[in-house]
């Protein structure tokens, strides 16, 4: 008999099987296995746990055999385990049937693809997904998103702006927007700059409805540069110039401000097409030059801190927004200050005077000698005209010699007032810097502040008697004063100075035998040669006198050599001339050098 089939004896109606049972029971089970009762190899299937042992956990998905997934796999966060006998979870069949017979299972995997699947739908209905930032990677940062799988966050998608230090964002917490995704790679990268370019627009739309001039709004500091700051008032930017920062001075926004810091601000200027805004701080406040009046009144001393200095002064704080300026000519009631950085430096602390207060053109003015007494005041008690003085020459010019006082306080004597009888055409003649003056004061200018000084007024004026005392003829000794190009200047008595023309002039011999000018303060003889009344001058000649006194010492009258009309002069007189030209001019060499340095000296000063 055949084994695949089988004759039996059946009652009539009935049909009796012919398949061999073993073979269908096969042929059903197969069956069931197609049509996937309990999943198909990389599907996810819900699996019922059957135990839980010291190490893993038994799983029952309907099969022919449990699978055995390790137990960490089912660990939280916190590295607990709480599941337990009867629970159902999704599980990932890696293989229906192992070496070993049984079903491979895995909760890790099917964990992730669900996140893969959850992800790929949130893409699909363009939602938002959470992440935090992980670690900082090449070209970008990591982000740990839903069931720990990790995403791409560019660099250029972080933020609005570029972030210069990303470590700073690690861990931090922030919804992004999936713009690209590739299950397959296992590849996404993420975007948080398009969730803020859209709240940005939502704010700047928001914003610019109820922007206008001269509203106050609330801002954050965005940027800061050398000339300002940026402040983001709700998805528009609004510049904050330094000069509008505050009423004080201000080197640099970095001083007021630092990024984030939350500012209270004023929109100065508006432009809706451009969608420019200027802002500002201090118009928020007090203008502080509205009180300045009541605050600093003329006269009142004040504390203030030197911000600047200029060539013509130094700018004081005296409170934030207030600055006044002590001139240079301020600064010293004795001192001439070349440059006001010679008294007072940058950040230095002063006390000062206010002098005056000019509020709508936002200027005080001080004073630093102020607060010392006024060297004028203390002289004009002191002295009067009339009085004597003592000083010494502290400049000398054309017109006349500066002579010093006081402490601060000089008088000028004019070249006509150094003396009677004697014209002076050029001070330096007489006087060099430092020489001790002896002058009457001629009179006290209050208004100007300047004393006029006189030499000549030590004396009486002599010309009344100047004939009797001095006819032309007499001899005289004179003391040198001073030798100029043009001969000497002699003194015959205080008070009557006269002239010896070079030509008049004797020469000496020292001690070698060489010819030799006499010197200043020497005595010399000499004859009064001229007087003129009109030019109130007196002329002497040494040559006559000369003779004078040899006549005196022979016992005989002297007589005055003279010149016949037309008389030749000698050649020896024309030699003896023109030493004495040339001694004068090699005397005078060094000196007129002395008085061009005295000269440069007191310019500088």
């Amino acid at each position: 008999m055949s084994n695949q089939t089988t004759s039996t004896l059946s009652s009539p109606g009935k049909t009796e099987p012919t398949a061999n049972p073993s073979e269908n029971f096969a042929s059903l089970f197969e069956a069931s296995l197609q049509a996937g009762q309990f999943g198909k190899e990389g599907e996810i299937v819900k699996g019922t746990i059957v135990a839980v042992q010291r190490d893993n956990v038994v799983i029952d998905i309907g099969g022919k055999s449990e699978g055995i997934i390790a137990l960490h796999e089912f660990a939280d966060a916190q590295g607990q385990t709480t599941v337990k006998a009867g629970d159902q979870v999704d599980v990932y069949i890696e293989s229906r049937e192992n070496d070993d017979g049984l079903v491979t299972l895995s909760k890790e995997k099917a964990d992730k693809m669900k996140v893969w699947d959850e992800i790929s739908a949130a893409c699909e209905r363009d939602e938002l997904i959470e992440g935090t930032i992980s670690q900082r990677v090449k070209g970008g940062l990591s982000v740990t998103i839903r069931g720990g799988v990790k995403a791409f966050l560019p660099g250029s998608q972080v933020d609005l702006r570029p972030i210069r230090n990303l470590d700073k964002l690690i861990g931090q917490t922030y919804q992004f927007k999936v713009i690209k995704f590739n299950k397959k790679r296992g590849n996404i990268v993420l975007s948080r700059r398009v969730l803020l370019e859209k709240e940005r627009d939502e704010q700047k739309t928001k914003t610019l409805e109820t922007l206008e001039e001269g509203k106050v709004v609330r801002g954050v500091i965005k940027n800061i540069t050398e000339y300002g700051a940026f402040v983001d008032l709700g998805g528009i930017d609004g510049l904050l110039h330094i000069t509008d920062m505050s009423w004080g001075r201000v080197n640099h926004p970095s001083e007021l401000f630092q990024m984030g810091d939350e500012v209270t601000v004023r929109v100065l200027k508006y432009n809706a097409e451009t969608e420019r805004v200027s802002l500002g701080l201090k118009q928020t406040q007090e203008d502080p030059w509205s009180h300045a009046e009541e605050a600093f009144p003329p006269g009142k001393k004040v504390h203030g801190k030197v911000q600047s200095i200029t060539d013509y002064g130094a700018f004081v704080e005296l409170e934030p927004g207030v600055e006044g300026l002590i001139h240079v000519s301020e600064m010293s009631w004795t001192k001439k200050v070349k440059h006001p950085s010679k008294v007072l430096e940058i950040g230095q602390e002063v006390e000062c005077q206010v002098l005056e207060v000019d509020a709508k053109s936002k200027r005080i003015s001080l004073g630093l000698k102020q607060l010392e007494p006024d060297p004028w005041t203390l002289f004009t008690e002191k002295y009067k005209p009339g009085d004597k003085i003592t000083g010494k020459v502290r400049s000398i010019t054309d017109y006349g010699v500066f002579v010093g006082i006081e402490d601060g306080v000089d008088g000028m004597v004019h070249k006509s007032d150094i003396s009677w009888t004697a014209k002076i055409n050029n001070p330096s003649d007489l006087y060099k810097k430092g020489d001790d003056v002896e002058a009457i004061i001629l009179s006290i200018n209050h208004d100007e502040k300047k004393v006029s000084l006189g030499v000549k007024q030590l004396w009486d004026d002599p010309w009344p008697t100047i004939f009797n005392e001095f006819p032309p003829g007499k001899a005289v000794q004179a003391k040198v004063l001073s030798i100029v190009d043009y001969g000497i200047f002699v003194q015959v008595r205080p008070g009557i100075e006269g002239h010896v023309p070079q030509n008049e002039i004797v020469l000496s011999r020292d001690e070698s035998g060489a010819e030799v000018l006499p010197h200043e303060g020497d005595t010399i003889d000499a004859e009064i040669a001229n007087i003129d009344s009109q030019e109130r001058r007196i002329t002497l000649s040494m040559r006559r006198g000369e003779a004078a006194a040899a006549a005196s010492a022979e016992g005989k009258p002297s007589q005055r050599p003279s010149k016949a009309p037309g008389k030749k002069v000698s050649a020896q007189e024309a030699a003896a001339g023109g030493t004495i030209g040339e001694l004068i001019k090699q005397k005078l060499g060094a000196k007129l050098a002395a008085i061009s340095e005295a000269k440069d000296d007191d310019d500088d000063e």
